[in-house]
């Protein structure tokens, strides 16, 4: 399939179509590297000059370090293009932040962002269902999932290894290990997946018990009895002000109203405030 892989932030963008993955892969790894003394003279023109041409040369330089780093993480099951394309602005923040008088190489920098993306990206799409949300979680799951690699179901001690390692309890190192083995599952599948124990099938509803359905409409029922029982108790013209006003599909205005009963449109407010009070006080009864 083809692949396009296209580098972008606010301050420029390096765009460059290619025929595959592989040749995108190769034309990377053909660009020179850069040495030390003219990364550093790149770097300041960049923060001094706001050169963007210096900053498109850093991260072209830096483009085959983006292709090795996702390589590690194929083994979540996305696409190798999307991991570039995501580690890519992870160098590029990486660039445009870099400091060349801190004294260390633009790779050993940018390292972090360019995996901080990935990161991110992996989180947000290896499952319909996020796996991890909060700081340790994260850190848990890249790591164990190193781990899963080598090893089966983890006994009580690999357990209990991991966790001291990662500063979590015995209980979290479990449950990720179980969100790892475990698969999405749609909750309203398609009949033609033939999927016979579907969540829906067998999750509870909060409204399915019959005590409370007979509750509910005995409720209903009653409110509704006692409406038409307040209603009759209302004078006539109390009475079709507001079944009129609230109780048909077409609404009357006070304009309307007043109009026909000779009033003003202010008295037809009067009395259907009236009357809601009244309805209000025998519906409390």
């Amino acid at each position: 399939m083809a692949t396009a892989i296209t580098l972008r932030n606010n301050d420029f963008m390096l765009a460059g179509p290619v025929g595959s993955l592989d040749h995108y892969i190769q034309m990377v790894n053909s660009l020179p590297v850069l040495g030390p003394d003219e990364e550093r003279e790149l770097a300041v023109r960049l923060r001094n000059e706001n050169d963007l041409d210096a900053a498109r040369q850093l991260v072209l330089a830096h483009l085959r370090f983006v292709v090795h780093i996702a390589r590690g993480y194929a083994g979540y099951g996305l696409q190798l293009g999307d991991l570039i394309q995501e580690g890519n602005i992870g160098l590029m923040k990486a660039v445009k932040r870099f400091d060349p008088d801190v004294g260390v190489r633009l790779v050993s920098f940018a390292v972090h962002w360019i995996r901080a993306e990935i990161h991110e990206f992996v989180l947000r799409n290896w499952r319909l269902v996020k796996i991890a949300t909060t700081k340790a979680q994260r850190k848990l799951f890249f790591n164990l999932r190193k781990a899963k690699k080598h090893l089966g179901w983890l006994s009580k001690d690999e357990t209990e290894a991991v966790a001291r390692d990662l500063g979590v309890s015995a209980r979290e190192v479990t449950e990720m290990e179980q969100r790892l083995s475990g698969q999405d599952v749609s909750y309203d599948p398609d009949p033609a997946d033939d999927e016979d124990y579907a969540p829906m099938a067998y999750l509870p509803s909060s409204d399915a018990d019959p005590a409370e359905a007979v509750e509910r409409e005995d409720w209903s029922a009653d409110a509704h009895d006692r409406l038409d029982d307040a209603l009759t108790q209302l004078d006539p013209r109390s009475r079709d002000i507001l079944a009129r006003r609230w109780l048909t599909d077409s609404k009357a205005t006070l304009h309307e109203l007043a109009a026909e009963y000779s009033v003003s449109a202010e008295r037809i407010r009067q009395i259907e405030a009236s009357a809601i009070g009244k309805l209000r006080t025998m519906m409390a009864a």
